[in-house]
């Protein structure tokens, strides 16, 4: 296992919320994270949870132009790697936003 954090943060958008409701839930995960050391931190994190499944991809970054007074300022987003986490039908929920 590496020195960093595998789960870097929870994904929320509105297409995974209503898959919140299945048992599927998103993170933002360490680059050289694999589906075994991602299952386990989110055991470790959340206690209780049972995994049941972990869908790994790369999501690459986006070409940004802002138009400024100089001109035109050219960018790219950071890349990252996003994994879909299954939990198993009997398994207590995540909730995210209890220390809200």
């Amino acid at each position: 296992m590496s020195k960093h954090p595998i789960l870097i943060r929870p994904l929320v958008t509105e297409k995974l919320s209503q898959q919140m409701d299945e048992g599927r839930y998103a993170f933002i995960v360490a680059k050289d994270a694999n589906k075994i050391e991602i299952r386990k931190a989110v055991e470790a994190m959340y206690p209780g949870v049972r995994v049941q499944k972990v869908r790994t991809m790369i999501m690459p970054g986006k070409r940004r132009r802002q138009f400024t007074r100089r001109g035109v300022a050219e960018g790219r987003t950071g890349s990252y790697k996003k994994a879909i986490v299954t939990l198993t039908p009997d398994s207590p929920r995540i909730d995210f936003f209890e220390n809200v």
